[in-house]
């Protein structure tokens, strides 16, 4: 192709392909027509003209290797072509679509019977002109001046005989009660109505009725209405019978008058009047008639019932509660002063009415039922509580009025003679009245003294340490510390001060430490124990952090006493290695408040591990020594009793026990079954520990650990009842380990020892719990062995190895990619590549349809403004043409107006 301008170029390809006009001569010659053949090769000559003047039409994939004669599709494309194709295509289906989306076209033929296949072709036209004349006549169905008359089924009225006969309910079975009136659906279907009805039909085109028949159904109907309106009536009419005959009985229940306030005499005299002559009825009717229309009006004037008061928090229950105990406790101070308030006893006086009458020797000492109103107040918002201290006063009160009223019968005795005789009989003739007003005096101060000293103050402050705790209760009875407790929780409840908090969390230690002083011998007191428990574990519910602190640390603190115990020689007798019963008694109440099921505790975990080291490093060196280890074991037993851990050193501490105090055949180390450690077997220490025959005819009871471990004084009855226990807990122990696996060789050595013990030098009691315990070990022994199964061989086929197709690298070769040799494996990636590829084209083809309609939108939104700002243009012309004229205006009136002034 030539160079030069793209027009150049153009003419030259023309003339070299033939396609350019010859000059024409001057002389005209006829033209002849091209045929089809010609046609088609000038436009493929003009296609390829085309294509080399615009190169960029046509894109060509270049081809690494191009092996000749291999057509390949897809190496040549016309992406300017696709593209006008693709937009074309938009304008022909998706541009419609657009401007016809909210369009709805269709014809719906609604004409009368078009669906009904079953109704022939006259009918169906018959129907459709009867409803093209009702339309038609619709708006003068009721015009006077029209010629038709008003008919009724076909009949002028005129021609009726002033309407006899047409059910208008005048006849005399209606006279009586009933309305008269015609049910609606009579109406409808029979005054001027009802004729388009299509389930009628079949019935008129087969008989028609007369107007005879059709009056006499309407009568019928309406009679048939009005006896189902008077039997309702009536059944109406009994049930309001039955409701009055029984609304005395109802009466009766709701206004019952409180027994207590009916005087006797008038029960006395109602009985003793004879009953009067009857009333007639008619005046037994008046009076029922005035009762029940009393009653009536008294419940509707009956005032609504009030709202009751919301719950109150938490925080205002413990204000309520600091404000009662403040206030009880002001009262008993001026009670003890001998000082009385005005304002209080008006109050009183007020809450309660009448004040009991008092007697010529009451002395005043009545004060205690005025803090009865307080008892139900204290404590509500602490969950539990416990107001026994409040019956006690309450009781001490009644025992007080009880005397007076008995002193006060035993003078008017005096005053009847029965004991005249005695000296202050003689001084009351003899007149000796200031004396016996002096011994009143001093009655009076004695008992006034004794309620003094047992009533019980109501507010304490919050000790910090157990010796502020000691002071407060140092003349407190053991009975009211709970008491104490509970009163100094609800005065320092955290909701009441900000610093409340921190004390609570302080008596928590000191209550911890309290528990440890009332259990130490020489005179424990556990009766005090299980009161402050349920305290200190709502205390540690409120503040578990700052409790399992103060726990801790007095577990640390035995620790300690544990280290300094073995220290100084672990067989020494003076050396304190054993807990003792404020230790035992510590551990129980921890295992009381805090889980001891879980996995890893931060208070119950270092306590088994204290538990274990007593049980594990301690000798036993005495029978106390055996008590306190045995207590281990029973807290052992109640801290594992859910979890079933297995604690190796109390199933040790059992066996060595056996072999201490229960006569046995081993007479040396090696002759023991087992492997389990006896540091102590055939010790010196241990010697008189074993029961003599003394034993035998004494009875097993349940030990007193409080006297064992405070004791010295070795008993037979202590080592019978510790042998006892020994049995019942390895038993208990037995039972929660029997699904462990090594089971057999935990408590095959426990049942050998138990076969060499001898049974004929125990009492007769321990012989059963011997054998009993021997029984149960043996079964569970036995299921055990039967349960475990020993290691064997596979006694099946050997699997054999399965193979599977070798994996092929598909990033090296095109050939390998294609194709798998698993036929499956091959059409399942044929199926992914194509679904690929289509959602790939799908995406793409959404994405052109998408940038056409938005195409689209902007051409028509171009459009809007484009007619938009014309119409304002034409808007503005108009008003600025009209402002124009106004001002030419507005101008030739100024110069009409100068123009006659100058004149």
């Amino acid at each position: 192709m030539t160079k030069g301008s793209q027009l150049s170029q153009l003419k030259s390809a023309l003339s070299q392909a033939g396609l350019s006009k010859p000059q024409q001569n001057s002389k005209k010659r006829k033209r002849t027509p091209l045929d089809e053949k010609e046609k088609e090769r000038k436009a493929a000559k003009l296609r390829e003209i085309q294509q080399k003047m615009s190169p960029f039409d046509v894109k060509v994939t270049k081809l690494k290797h191009d092996v000749g004669g291999r057509k390949i599709a897809g190496v040549m494309g016309r992406p300017a072509q696709s593209k006008q194709a693709g937009i074309e295509q938009r304008k022909r289906i998706l541009l419609k679509e657009y401007q016809e989306r909210d369009r709805v076209g269709g014809i719906v033929d609604r004409r009368f019977g078009e669906n009904d296949p079953a109704m022939p072709l006259e009918e169906r036209m018959l129907e459709r002109f009867t409803r093209e004349r009702q339309r038609a006549s619709k708006g003068a169905a009721f015009n006077l001046e029209d010629e038709d008359e008003l008919t009724h089924y076909g009949q002028s009225l005129s021609k009726l005989d002033d309407f006899d006969n047409v059910g208008l309910g005048l006849d005399e079975e209606d006279e009586d009660g009933g309305s008269g009136q015609i049910d609606s659906r009579t109406v409808q279907r029979a005054h001027f109505g009802g004729f388009g009805d299509e389930e009628d039909g079949d019935d008129e085109e087969k008989r028609k009725k007369t107007k005879a028949e059709v009056m006499a159904e309407v009568i019928l109907k309406s009679k048939e209405h009005k006896f189902m309106r008077q039997a309702q009536q009536e059944d109406d009419e009994n049930l309001r019978h039955e409701l009055d005959a029984e609304l005395s009985d109802l009466r009766s229940l709701l206004y019952a008058p409180d027994p207590s306030t009916i005087p006797k005499s008038a029960e006395d005299a109602d009985e003793d009047e004879p009953t009067s002559a009857p009333l007639s009825a008619a005046v037994q009717e008046q009076s029922q008639d005035q009762e029940y229309d009393q009653f009536v009006r008294e419940l509707a004037f009956e005032a609504r019932a009030q709202p009751k008061d919301r719950t109150k928090t938490e925080e205002e229950l413990a204000l309520e509660e600091k404000e009662a105990l403040e206030k009880a406790e002001r009262k008993r101070l001026r009670r003890m002063r001998g000082e009385e308030d005005d304002s209080d006893s008006d109050e009183e006086d007020g809450r309660r009415g009448r004040k009991r009458q008092k007697g010529g020797d009451d002395l005043d000492d009545d004060f205690i039922d005025e803090e009865g109103e307080y008892g139900d107040l204290l404590g509500a918002g602490l969950g539990e509580q416990s107001v026994d201290e409040d019956e006690d006063e309450g009781s001490d009160e009644e025992a007080d009025t009880e005397e007076d009223e008995g002193d006060s019968e035993c003078e008017g005795e005096d005053e009847e003679g029965v004991f005249s005789d005695t000296p202050e009989s003689e001084a009351e003739d003899a007149g000796e009245d200031g004396g016996e007003e002096e011994l009143a005096q001093v009655k009076k101060s004695q008992k006034i003294a004794s309620f003094r000293k047992r009533e019980l103050p109501y507010t304490f402050s919050c000790p910090e340490t157990h010796d502020e705790f000691l002071e407060i209760v140092e003349n407190i009875d053991d009975s009211d510390i709970p008491t104490v407790v509970k009163r100094m929780r609800t005065l320092h409840h955290p909701s009441l001060a900000e610093d409340n908090k921190f004390k609570l969390q302080a008596l928590t230690g000191v209550l911890a430490e309290h528990i440890l002083y009332i259990t130490s011998p020489p005179s424990p007191r556990f009766s005090l124990v299980s009161p402050l428990v349920s305290h200190l574990y709502a205390l540690t519910k409120q503040y578990p952090i700052q409790s399992a602190h103060h726990f801790i640390s007095k577990l640390d603190l035995m620790q300690m006493n544990l280290k300094r115990g073995l220290s100084h020689g672990v067989t020494e007798p003076g050396s304190k290695t054993w807990p003792g019963l404020p230790e035992l008694s510590f551990l129980r109440v921890l295992g009381l408040i805090w889980p001891t099921s879980d996995m890893n505790h931060h208070v119950v975990s270092p306590a088994r591990l204290l538990m274990g080291s007593y049980l594990g490093l301690c000798r036993v060196r005495s029978l106390q020594d055996i008590a306190s280890g045995l207590f281990l074991c029973t807290l052992f037993l109640q801290y594992e009793e859910l979890s079933k851990r297995l604690v190796p050193e109390a199933i040790n501490f059992l066996e060595n026990t056996l072999l201490h105090i229960a006569p046995h055949r081993f007479k040396d180390r090696a002759s023991l079954p087992g492997s389990f450690s006896t540091p102590d077997f055939k010790s010196d220490r241990c010697q008189g520990l074993t029961l003599s025959k003394k034993s035998r005819e004494m009875d097993v009871q349940k030990p007193n650990f409080t006297q064992l471990l405070g004791d010295l004084v070795v008993s037979e009855q202590s080592k019978v009842d510790l042998l006892g226990l020994t049995f019942d807990l390895l038993g208990q122990y037995a039972d929660i380990h029997k699904s462990l696996e090594a089971f057999i060789e935990l408590y095959d050595p426990v049942v050998a020892v138990l076969a060499g013990i001898k049974a004929d030098s125990l009492p007769s009691a321990l012989v059963a719990k011997h054998a009993s315990l021997q029984d149960s070990l043996n079964r569970l022994l036995k299921f055990s062995r039967q349960s475990r199964r020993p290691l064997a061989l596979q006694a099946h086929k050997p699997i054999p190895i399965p193979t599977y197709v070798p994996r092929f690298e598909h990033t090296t070769s095109n050939y390998l990619r294609n194709r798998d040799p698993d036929h499956e494996q091959n059409e399942a990636a044929k199926i992914k590549a194509q679904y690929k590829q289509e959602r790939k084209g799908a995406i793409r083809e959404l994405r052109k349809d998408a940038r056409f309609l938005a195409t689209e939108q902007q051409k028509r939104q171009k459009e809007k403004d484009r007619a938009y700002n014309e119409r304002m243009k034409r808007v503005f012309g108009s008003i600025e043409s009209e402002r124009a004229e106004q001002k030419a205006m507005e101008k030739e009136k100024m110069k009409e107006k100068k123009r006659a002034g100058r004149k």
